[in-house]
C-alpha cells in the first residue's frame, strides 16, 4: 500500500536533503477559530523554495517558506502567529478566518532538529509504527517517543496518540504520526463498488479481497487494488493493526468468516459486517467458541450508521459514517470506557 506524496513530509524533506540540498520543516502547532488545517499538519521547505504539504490551505504558505528561507541561514527556529482574515478563509473555502501558529524548524541547522532525529521518525513511519514527534519550544530539545515510553510525556504522548491529535503539553509540542489509515473490504460485491471510491475520497489507503475472479474483475473495480487470495492470507498479507477498518460484504461464512476471525484477533480499530440481525446471530453461533463475548461484540452488525440507507451507495455512505465515528470518537467504540467516565 502507498501514502500520498503530499502525506509524506517529512521524507520530502529528507530525499531534498539526501540529494545535497537543505531543508525545513513546518508545523501548525496551536488554532484558533475556522483555521484552515489542523494542529499537526506540516510543509516541507527546500532552500529553492520547493514545497510540499500545506499548513493553510494557500493564505499564508508565502510567508511561511520566506521564514522558513531565513531560518536555514540563520539557524534559529520560529514560532509564527497568523490571522487568516475572512476574505483570505473564503478564498481557501472557509466561512470566516481564525489564527493558526507554525512552528519552523531547519533540519540540520542551529536550533533545528538533527537529520538522524527525522530520519527515525520516517522510518517508524514507514513500518506504520505510532510515533509521536516532540519538541520543548522553550529549550528546543526534542525526543522521538514510541509506544511503551513512560513517564509523563510518554503517557501524554499515548493518550495523544490514541485520540489522534497534536498539540502542547506544557512546553512540549506533541506532533502524532500515527500509521496512515486503511481499510480492507471484503466481498466485491455492488457496495463495495460505491465503498472503495469513498474509503479513498476520505484518505484510506483501500484494498479489495475476493478470491472469485469474475466479482473482483478490473472492468468492475478500474484503478483500484484487488487481491484475489483467500481472505484469511489476503489479511495476513496486507497486515492489521490499529490504524486498519476492515469490512466484510460477501454474506458468505466461507468468505467472511475467515476474515473476521482474523481481524478479531488484531487490533483493528473497526469491524463491520454485512447482513440482517439474523443473519449476525448465526455468525455469533459459530464464531462464539472461539472468542469472547466482549470479543466479538467488536462487530458491527448489521454495518453501518443507522441512517436509513437503501441503495448500495447509501449503505456505503452508512459504513464510512460509522466507521468515522469509530476512529474520531475511540470512546464509542465497543468495549471503550465513555469519555464522561474516564474524566
Amino acid at each position: 500500500m502507498t501514502v500520498a506524496a503530499h502525506d509524506r513530509i517529512p521524507e520530502t524533506a529528507l530525499a531534498w536533503i539526501a540529494e545535497g540540498r537543505r531543508a525545513a520543516l513546518a508545523t501548525v502547532v496551536e488554532t484558533w477559530g475556522s483555521a484552515p488545517r489542523p494542529v499537526g499538519s506540516q510543509l516541507a521547505i527546500s532552500e529553492e523554495a520547493e514545497i510540499m504539504g500545506s499548513v493553510s490551505g494557500g493564505c499564508v504558505e508565502g510567508a511561511v517558506v520566506a521564514e522558513a528561507l531565513e531560518a536555514l541561514e540563520d539557524g534559529a527556529c520560529r514560532i509564527l502567529e497568523y490571522g487568516v482574515s475572512d476574505e483570505d478563509a473564503f478564498a481557501v473555502g472557509l466561512a470566516c478566518g481564525g489564527t493558526i501558529r507554525v512552528l519552523v524548524e531547519p533540519i540540520d541547522v542551529g536550533e533545528g532538529p538533527e537529520a538522524a532525529l527525522v530520519r527515525r521518525l520516517a522510518e517508524a513511519r514507514a513500518a506504520r509504527r505510532a510515533a509521536v514527534y516532540a519538541v520543548n519550544v522553550a529549550t528546543w530539545e526534542r525526543r522521538l517517543i514510541e509506544e511503551g515510553a513512560t513517564g509523563e510525556l510518554g503517557a501524554a504522548a499515548a493518550r495523544r496518540r490514541h485520540t489522534d491529535r497534536s498539540g502542547f503539553e506544557d512546553d512540549w509540542f506533541l506532533g502524532v504520526h500515527n500509521p496512515p489509515l486503511r481499510m480492507i473490504v471484503v466481498g466485491a460485491v455492488h457496495i463495495a463498488q460505491a465503498l472503495m471510491p469513498m474509503a479513498r475520497i476520505a484518505g484510506y489507503d483501500a484494498a479489495l479481497v475476493d478470491p472469485r475472479d469474475a466479482f473482483g474483475a478490473e472492468h468492475r473495480f478500474p484503478g483500484e487494488r484487488i487481491l484475489h487470495d483467500w481472505p484469511d492470507e489476503a489479511l495476513d498479507a496486507l497486515g492489521l493493526d490499529a490504524r486498519t477498518a476492515v469490512v466484510t460484504l460477501t454474506h458468505d461464512p466461507k468468505l467472511d468468516d475467515p476474515a473476521i476471525r482474523r481481524a478479531l484477533a488484531s487490533d483493528a480499530f473497526y469491524l463491520g459486517c454485512l447482513g440482517s440481525k439474523k443473519t449476525h446471530a448465526k455468525r455469533v453461533a459459530r464464531l462464539e467458541g472461539d472468542f469472547a463475548s466482549e470479543t466479538l461484540a467488536r462487530i458491527h452488525a448489521p454495518v453501518g450508521a443507522d441512517i436509513g440507507a437503501a441503495t448500495p451507495a447509501e449503505i456505503a455512505v452508512a459504513i464510512l459514517a460509522e466507521i468515522t465515528e469509530r476512529l474520531r470518537r475511540p470512546e464509542t467504540r465497543p468495549g471503550s470506557v465513555p469519555a464522561e467516565a474516564a474524566a
